[in-house]
């Protein structure tokens, strides 16, 4: 029922927003993608059937299987290219001679801890945010997130607020930086991990996509699958032996591994993803570098989400606060009901001014 919970909690629509959306592509699209390949390709590597082995040879099926996967396979590098069907039977597959490059397959053993691996770095900055922020913006919602508070508490809670506003004002640059240290972070993850599958994936995930785009507008008669050397189907795998006369035997044998159908569509689909959130988290940055170093945007920003704001008592606030104050005041208007929202300003910008209000 604590699992049930917790899930129910990571999904529920109404909560307090103390980010952006893009944030949130970080913390929960792209973490919950990656947990659930990473469950997808475990299924189907320790309860299916991960590998196939043939040999014309009388060697056990399932112990082929088990030593070939441990093992690993390889491909030979000058068969990559070769014409299959007259040359060859499939890509990377040939007969080995001494001093061929041998290429090893051994990651595709690993593919699953590795996406649980990224999916948890995914969720750091949330993690760090979350605890640098402790719950203060849900504190001082007060229920004014509501449009139907009855009026004595609508009131109440509003004044609460607008003391604590006042009384903390300029004391919320701290909030600022780690906010924005966790949007670094979001970037800078983005960014280490695809060079992480780059080196995990031996320098091939950098022109991953590329190069997959680049396949589909090649002639039919001469392309060659660029998938199928970082996700071979097909592989080789010699097997040593004692044969009856005590000499030491070898055996070739073809293998099968149809997990990395699935392997290579995951890689695709992340290269073109991590590409897209590096840019949108690059964007946020530049997004944020230009609200600390021009102020008037921040009064520009805050008035295009709250309309319902007068607009002379919103630039007066501005006018005082400073960045921290600003990020309080653009969460409180995300969560805060719009008409309340309005109110709030309003007092808050009477009180700098030193003015006497009515509540009423």
């Amino acid at each position: 029922m604590d699992i049930l919970g917790g899930l129910k909690g990571f999904f529920k629509t109404e909560y307090t927003i103390i980010d952006n959306n893009v944030f949130r592509l970080h913390y929960k699209a792209t973490m919950v993608f990656l947990v659930a390949c990473s469950l997808l390709v475990t299924g189907r590597q320790y309860i299916g059937d991960p590998i196939d082995c043939i040999s014309k040879d009388d060697i056990p099926t399932n112990l082929l299987d088990t030593f070939c996967w441990i093992h690993t396979t390889f491909s030979i590098e000058g068969a990559w290219h070769k014409k299959v069907g007259v040359e060859v039977p499939y890509p990377g597959v040939d007969s080995y001679s001494p001093g061929e490059k041998r290429i090893y397959h051994a990651y595709y053993q690993w593919v699953c801890f590795v996406l649980f691996l990224q999916a948890a770095l995914f969720y750091i900055p949330r993690y760090f945010w979350k605890a640098m922020e402790g719950g203060r913006l849900k504190n001082l919602i007060l229920g004014l997130n509501s449009c139907v508070l009855p009026k004595g508490s609508k009131d109440e809670n509003r004044s609460l607020l607008v003391d604590y506003l006042m009384a903390n004002m300029n004391n919320h640059n701290l909030y600022f930086i780690c906010y924005v240290l966790a949007e670094v972070m979001n970037f800078a993850n983005v960014v280490g991990q695809m060079f992480l599958m780059d080196t995990f994936l031996q320098g091939e995930f950098s022109t991953y996509g590329s190069k997959v785009i680049q396949f589909t507008e090649w002639d039919w008669s001469v392309r060659y699958d660029p998938m199928i050397k970082v996700f071979p189907r097909l592989t080789k795998c010699t097997f040593h032996k004692y044969g009856s006369s005590g000499d030491v035997q070898r055996h070739d044998a073809m293998c099968i591994l149809p997990i990395n159908i699935i392997n290579e569509k995951i890689y695709v689909f992340l290269w073109f993803w991590f590409v897209i959130l590096a840019i949108l988290s690059g964007l946020v940055l530049v997004y944020r570098a230009f609200i600390i170093f021009v102020p008037r945007l921040r009064f520009l920003v805050l008035r295009s989400r709250c309309r319902f704001v007068n607009q002379d008592y919103l630039e007066s606030v501005m006018e005082r606060c400073k960045l921290g104050d600003w990020l309080i005041l653009s969460f409180l208007c995300k969560n805060i009901d719009p008409l309340n929202f309005r109110d709030v300003i309003t007092d808050f910008a009477r009180k700098l001014e030193g003015k006497e209000f009515d509540n009423a």
